[in-house]
């Protein structure tokens, strides 16, 4: 009997050890695949990054080249390719390259005119990832800091900006002196009102007080000496009349 079981008992835990061990060899297989999943989503991001380098330097020869008088902005990125402005061959980008991201070769445009669509002033992705880098970016790339989506990278020409209004509302921005549409900027807080008056830092002085005033004229004051002459002289009834001569 003894010699029966044994090798029932042993076959058991073989077979609970082989399941432990595909167990492990998922979950590393798991995580391996995934850590591989980011680290090819970080070097999609890093190319999306040079190819938008690329895009800010031919939109900036564009513009150094621009006969003065003329629109500073590409009708279309085709004119990147072959400048028809010139008689020769000039290029400022040699392809329209894949976004690395999509896998395609279509790209969101910053239209200087939305309602014609021409003039491109920046060039973006049209993912809607969440970006895995949102700090320790190159100068090229300011302002890219905690963007939400990666399609919020919007490349424009090398070494300018573009103004918050044409970002967000494919517009012009509003004229000095109305009231802007964006929120402040993070980081900028209002400082609530003092619960204590006085003690506030930015807190106005008080109004000064208008000076009491003066009370309306009154009778001096009885002197000491003559109130004590009053007392000491009899009254109206008391006084005798004078002797009859």
């Amino acid at each position: 009997m003894r010699n029966g079981r044994a090798p029932r008992r042993e076959g058991g835990f073989t077979y609970l050890g082989l399941i432990i061990f595909v167990t492990v060899i998922g979950l590393v297989g798991a995580a391996t695949l995934k850590v591989d999943a980011l680290l090819r989503r970080a070097a999609a991001e890093e190319e999306l990054l040079e190819i938008g380098a690329a895009f800010g330097e031919a939109l900036r020869t564009y513009a150094e080249a621009t006969p003065k008088g003329q629109p500073q902005q590409p009708p279309t990125l085709q004119e990147l390719l072959k400048d028809p402005r010139f008689p020769g061959v000039r290029r400022h980008l040699r392809k329209i390259f894949v976004d690395p991201l999509t896998g395609k070769a279509e790209w969101g445009i910053v239209w200087a005119n939305p309602g014609d669509k021409r003039g491109v002033l920046a060039v973006y992705s049209l993912s809607k990832a969440k970006p895995l880098k949102v700090a320790n970016f190159d100068k090229r790339f300011s302002g890219f800091e905690n963007k939400k989506h990666v399609s919020d990278w919007k490349f424009a020409a090398t070494g300018q900006a573009l103004m918050q209004g044409q970002i967000l509302a494919q517009d012009k921005p509003p004229p000095p002196g109305q009231p802007s549409l964006f929120q402040p900027p993070a980081g900028t807080q209002q400082e609530p009102p003092s619960l204590f008056p006085g003690r506030g830092a930015t807190q106005s002085p008080p109004a000064e007080e208008a000076p009491p005033s003066a009370p309306p004229p009154s009778e001096p004051a009885p002197d000491k000496e003559d109130k004590e002459n009053k007392e000491d002289e009899p009254a109206a009834g008391d006084r005798q009349a004078p002797p009859v001569t």
